[in-house]
């Protein structure tokens, strides 16, 4: 991890090199991280599915555009733009998403050290 990440102000500017594509259908890009948290945004296409999953790390998230079909654990919910959502640590979930794109954001807590890989470095502290 970078040093002082945490300890000093950052600003992360929106560019297409930062976005990944982590699987068919799926690009996301770290829009910002610190040892307390990352913030991530998700682009998932039409029709996709973000397969089932779980992780150590609690998940706050919402529907910027797009919506689906959002199982977590035992739950299913039919989710749609400005829908927000917690998933707590290690708590199976998968999207399937409806006929249009879905722009989506989540902050993962603690920072997800197996993504920080994609990270770019911020542009300015």
């Amino acid at each position: 991890m970078a040093e002082g990440v945490y300890t000093k102000q950052a600003l992360w500017s929106d560019r297409e090199s930062a976005w990944r594509e982590v699987m068919p259908g799926v690009r996301r890009r770290i829009a910002t991280y610190s040892l307390t948290g990352m913030m991530v945004y998700y682009r998932i296409a039409p029709n996709s599915v973000f397969p089932m999953h779980t992780h150590p790390h609690a998940q706050y998230g919402i529907f910027l555009e797009g919506g689906g079909t959002f199982r977590v654990g035992e739950s299913v919910w039919s989710v749609k733009k400005g829908d927000a959502y917690f998933i707590p640590p290690n708590v199976p979930h998968e999207l399937r998403t409806f006929s249009e794109e879905c722009l989506i954001i989540d902050f993962f807590t603690p920072m997800r050290e197996d993504m920080l890989s994609e990270a770019t470095p911020p542009d300015k502290t």
